[in-house]
């Protein structure tokens, strides 16, 4: 199994879209009530769905890996996206910086590189085999 993408409701299409392709991804998709973006590293693709009612996902965070972090944020600063906390290294070896898209969707951009799948605290395979 490989996860292809994650879809999030968008109160205003247009300006999530907008948001998104700032943030580097593709738009290859695009209705009246939806849209799908590839990603530009990795082949895995993210959708938004229109849902004017959305409240934003305070539970969940998307996290999109960026290996120039700190070069992105600044860019996207200078686009006018607005930050909740810029890159800090986190004690799980990730440099994370936070961000809320227009339908208040939690988006965390972070390099972790091989860390993230091979973190020090890394279960043997022996150990999950449950």
């Amino acid at each position: 199994m490989r996860l292809n993408q994650v879809t999030v409701s968008a109160r205003d299409l247009a300006a999530s879209v907008a948001f998104y392709r700032t943030l580097g991804l593709r738009l290859i998709v695009l209705s009246d009530h939806y849209a799908r973006f590839e990603c530009p590293d990795g082949g895995s693709t993210f959708s938004l769905h229109l849902d004017p009612a959305a409240r934003g996902v305070r539970e969940t965070t998307v996290y999109f890996e960026n290996d120039d972090l700190d070069d992105a944020v600044a860019r996207f600063k200078a686009q006018g996206l607005r930050f909740e906390s810029d890159p800090v290294d986190q004690r799980w070896l990730w440099r994370e910086a936070y961000l809320r898209d227009p339908a208040g969707n939690l988006i965390c951009l972070y390099k972790a590189g091989e860390i993230r799948r091979f973190p020090p605290w890394r279960l043997k395979e022996a150990d999950t085999s449950g």
